[in-house]
């Protein structure tokens, strides 16, 4: 294959990928919603028409991110940052923020609901990236700084799931920025400290740290959740219950739309259907890693990076606590849950990660192989080393 046709099959599974996801979430969602939405709004489809709206807009940011110069974001990377603080703080301000399910997470726009801590991740990874560009990464105080406060605006709200996605995203950029490690593992125990103090501050976040342990704990709460979260994944078996035969989803199991629709997609087409769904998260964030490593600048290396570990930690995290392997913390499923803010930067960021791409004229072949793996870290330690060379 000429080297424009790899770069074209590249291009197509970048596109095509978070879009099959997506296709699939909006199946699930209505599937998941669709008795819940019957009871509040005496529509079923009042969830999946919200998504398919969202899907629709996603799609313009896609193509918008895609076409413009991702060198661009570099100057916005601090109004970025000061809208998303300005934003996290309006959405505490009783009226502006809309409190749902307990939490102050949203500002309602008539017809729709848009999450400020959505954006936070964006304009982290971003103003990160033009952050550890040049000599900024070394003054640790203002890096720690500048988490506290993001971190600190969107526990209040609270949202512990999302605070954890951040604050992994900020480390793994921290990392392979080419920081000495020392101060890296020095951080490491503090941000613990401070996570631990946290969960333990509050009841109901002990209860879903204490259910990862012991699943009796809090049997009418978070335990109940983790619980019906286990029977979806029992019924769907190897093969599933077939498409509509969920029986969680008559109300059984809490937000079956949101965070726990991966139990929704495994009860209906089992465990070979859900390996497939993870399959598609695998090859796209293979191809993610494959942009990363060819970038030739440090500004776009770490843009790459910071998409790359958005993708990997919050996917990660959500199938983890699908399997009890991780707290329940209402991380969404990218491209697949129920949420319209998440779905609109995913497919920004997918548009810049395209971006990235097509300004180094990436060829990759469209396949896994098997040399690929065997050489899959290396040129990612290498960059690494690279950076922080050039930054002593």
């Amino acid at each position: 294959m000429s080297r424009t046709g790899h770069r074209t099959a590249w291009y197509i599974n970048l596109y095509t990928i978070p879009i099959i996801l997506t296709c699939i979430g909006l199946y699930f969602v209505f599937e998941g919603s669709s008795i819940r939405a019957l009871n509040l709004y005496q529509d079923a489809f009042f969830f999946l028409k919200k998504q398919a709206t969202w899907f629709a807009i996603a799609l313009v940011g896609l193509f918008v991110f895609s076409r413009i110069s991702y060198k661009r974001l570099y100057v916005l990377a601090m109004p970025l940052v000061i809208i998303s603080v300005l934003l996290l703080v309006a959405v505490l301000i009783p009226g502006v923020g809309s409190r749902i399910n307990g939490a102050m997470r949203w500002i309602n726009l008539g017809p729709f609901n848009v999450q400020p801590a959505e954006l936070a991740k964006y304009a982290v990874i971003v103003y990160l990236s033009a952050w550890f560009a040049h000599r900024e990464k070394k003054r640790i105080a203002a890096f720690v700084l500048l988490l506290l406060i993001i971190a600190g605006l969107i526990m209040m709200q609270p949202d512990m799931g999302t605070t954890v996605v951040i604050v992994l995203i900020a480390l793994g950029m921290y990392f392979v920025a080419g920081v000495d490690l020392k101060r890296f593992f020095l951080l490491l125990p503090a941000l613990a400290l401070i996570g631990i103090i946290t969960a333990q501050s509050a009841t109901y976040r002990l209860h879903r740290l204490m259910v990862l342990f012991d699943i009796n704990q809090d049997p009418q709460g978070i335990g109940y959740h983790v619980r019906q979260i286990l029977i979806a994944l029992q019924n769907g078996g190897l093969f599933g219950l077939g498409f509509g035969g969920s029986k969680q989803k008559y109300l059984f199991l809490p937000e079956p739309h949101t965070d726990s629709i991966f139990a929704i997609i495994v009860e209906e087409v089992g465990f070979i259907g859900g390996v497939g769904v993870i399959s598609l998260y695998a090859l796209f964030l293979y191809y993610l890693y494959r942009v990363v490593v060819q970038m030739r600048d440090r500004f776009g290396f770490m843009l790459g990076a910071g998409i790359l570990f958005f993708f990997g930690f919050q996917s990660f995290l959500n199938l983890a606590a699908m399997t009890r392997l991780a707290p329940l913390t209402g991380i969404p499923l990218p491209f697949i849950s129920y949420g319209g803010t998440s779905l609109l930067i995913s497919f920004c960021l997918v548009g810049v990660a395209i971006n990235l791409s097509k300004q180094h004229a990436i060829a990759v072949k469209p396949h896994v192989s098997l040399k690929a793996f065997q050489t899959g870290v290396l040129p990612f330690v290498k960059k690494r080393l690279r950076m922080k060379k050039s930054m002593r």
